[in-house]
């Protein structure tokens, strides 16, 4: 069978709007969400590398409990059982009266998802600086929070921008999965469009085309401020 081609389709009214309104909820989704994933993640990095055992357990609980369930089940989870296990008028509020709930649980999945791999970073990050660096600042009296507020964390993040820049770039990939709760982002719009006019390759090979270049645009900025941001002699891509 041959396929009609119809390129054009992609700039008719409505379907041009759509693709656009696609990618912009796409971005609102990965932005928000990266915002409670770096937060959320670092906090939980750190507990991770804490002396206290019952902090260090409580960090590895979280990291256990979010990065080995699959994400479209949490989506499913958040969205169709965590409002019934809520007072009456909380979850009526949460799935009824609630501005775009959605596009909010597609936030807080994602970002609570992505916060356990963030985490795992911000661990590994702060345990590849030598040990002389802590021991040295807590010789010059610096308590152990600032320790970890003006050494070992923002070194950590220096050494760890590559493994973030590919968690940032999934958490703008895995946002295609909010099209199961309802939220039109650009996978959704695609799919829309070969509903509308059986134009499926075309639609799809437009996301697929638009997914490729924010990739892109992500990854060529991380590499600026890695390059401005190398410490020599600790893990970094490309470092010579």
């Amino acid at each position: 069978m041959s396929y009609n081609w119809n390129w054009g389709v992609l700039l008719q009214d409505p379907y041009f709007g759509w693709v656009w309104s696609g990618l912009g909820w796409t971005c609102a989704v990965a932005v928000a969400a990266w915002v409670i994933a770096f937060a959320l993640g670092s906090v939980i990095g750190v507990l991770r590398t804490l002396p206290n055992p019952t902090a260090r357990a409580i960090g590895a609980g979280y990291v256990e409990l979010f990065r080995n369930i699959p994400l479209l089940m949490q989506m499913f989870l958040w969205y169709f059982v965590v409002p019934e296990l809520l007072p009456r008028d909380v979850g009526f509020y949460v799935k009824k009266q609630m501005p775009l709930p959605e596009y909010w649980t597609a936030v807080v999945c994602l970002g609570l998802y992505t916060s356990a791999r963030v985490a795992e970073q911000v661990r590994s990050g702060i345990n590849a600086i030598r040990q002389g660096q802590r021991y040295a600042a807590l010789a010059l009296g610096l308590t152990p929070v600032q320790v970890y507020r003006y050494v070992l964390v923002p070194v950590s993040y220096r050494i760890i921008i590559p493994p973030l820049t590919s968690e940032f770039l999934g958490v703008f990939k895995n946002s295609s999965l909010a099209l199961t709760i309802g939220v039109l982002e650009l996978t959704a719009q695609a799919r829309q469009i070969e509903e509308y006019t059986f134009q499926g390759f075309e639609a799809f090979t437009a996301a697929t085309v638009l997914y490729c270049v924010i990739t892109a645009i992500v990854m060529g900025l991380m590499q600026v401020v890695e390059s401005n941001s190398r410490i020599p002699g600790m893990i970094s891509l490309g470092a010579k």
